[in-house]
């Protein structure tokens, strides 16, 4: 017999770097899904795995292997200090997102740390985790997988924003679930700061300082992504090679990168919302830029609806969450209609502890 209940510690890591969220949460299906999350953090990075989480992309794979053992070994040290602090006893299973280290699909390439057999033995309970790669062995873009919680738990809205690493969407059109990265938002904003020594421009203060350059905004408006028909997924590789260096060449104030920065996420986001659009549910960590969220606010005539701070922080891992329940299920948690992989799928690798 299925179950109607999980308790599920699920985990994810962004490519924003913020950190380590992690929940402790009760699923229920009856007709429709339900959610209570007990527990929630975030588990920042020392400045030592920051580092090297940034420079994944630049690794020989051998290197990659090397660290996704280290990092799994560590993300089971984080999972283990949550269980014990919030003296947690009742646990299914973990979802574990890992942390994307590459992200080519049109090379039939994703990787994602974190996720090796140790995770599950140095916990002791059974992990299900790596949810990207069988959508990429059947021809799919392994992204977004967010949408099919969406549709599940968040079905009330017309659409649904995640300002993270990426800003990507998800809405249903005509009785399908369609979902797609927009732009790079926090990855960009971010490592602009980064080089004052900030981790972020806190609420846009910086931004809203600045000017707009017209010449770059019409320039990154103008990038062959943002015209491609989804589905369609964005990683670090390609804003290394399409937004750093085209930035770096306008040799702007600081500011003014920003500015210009966030007016364009602010338009990108905007040409893919529909104009009667009543409800968008925006959540991630970009909800906390208020000078960004103005902007796109701006463009969308105040639709932008933002919810608690607990489902603002950790939606992602929530909905990972349930990937795991509709895996240990059996059902479909990867939509074909939204990555492009050839059939609808129960994505994910289920580890039974050896111990």
């Amino acid at each position: 017999m299925i179950n109607s209940t999980y308790n599920i510690i699920a985990v994810m890591s962004g490519t924003s770097l913020d950190g380590i969220d992690l929940i402790y949460a009760t699923y229920e299906k009856d007709s429709l899904w339900n959610f209570k999350i007990h527990y929630a953090e975030t588990v920042k990075y020392s400045k030592e795995w920051k580092t090297t989480l940034s420079n994944l992309v630049n690794q020989k794979l051998d290197q990659l292997k090397v660290i996704d053992f280290d990092y799994s070994e560590f993300l089971a040290s984080t999972i283990l200090d949550f269980i014990k602090k919030y003296k947690i006893e009742a646990v299914d299973f973990i979802a574990s997102h890992g942390h994307t280290a590459l992200h080519q699909p049109e090379k039939c390439l994703t990787y994602q740390i974190g996720n090796m057999q140790s995770l599950a033995d140095i916990l002791s309970q059974k992990v299900i985790c790596d949810f990207r790669v069988q959508d990429v062995e059947l021809g799919g873009q392994g992204a977004p997988l967010v949408p099919i919680g969406d549709r599940l738990l968040f079905n009330e809205y017309d659409y649904c924003i995640n300002l993270g690493g990426f800003a990507n969407i998800s809405s249903d059109f005509n009785n399908e679930r369609i979902a797609f990265d927009i732009c790079p938002v926090n990855i960009v904003l971010n490592y602009y700061v980064s080089q004052i020594g900030l981790e972020f421009d806190d609420n846009g203060q910086l931004a809203s300082t600045g000017k707009i350059n017209e010449n770059l905004l019409l320039e990154l408006n103008a990038l062959h992504f943002y015209n491609e028909i989804p589905p369609k997924s964005l990683g670090l590789e390609w804003v290394d090679l399409n937004i750093f260096p085209l930035i770096d060449s306008y040799n702007l104030k600081l500011e003014d990168i920003l500015c210009t920065y966030i007016e364009h996420i602010s338009i990108q986001i905007s040409t893919v919302i529909i104009k009667n659009t009543t409800k968008v549910l925006v959540t991630g960590g970009g909800v906390y830029n208020g000078f960004l969220i103005n902007r796109i606010n701006h463009y969308l005539n105040n639709k932008v609806l933002i919810p608690s701070d607990q489902i603002v922080e950790f939606k992602e891992a929530l909905i990972f969450g349930l990937l795991g329940a509709l895996k240990e299920r059996d059902e479909v948690n990867c939509l074909m209609s939204v990555t492009g992989a050839s059939h609808d799928h129960s994505s994910g690798k289920i580890l039974i502890p050896k111990n």
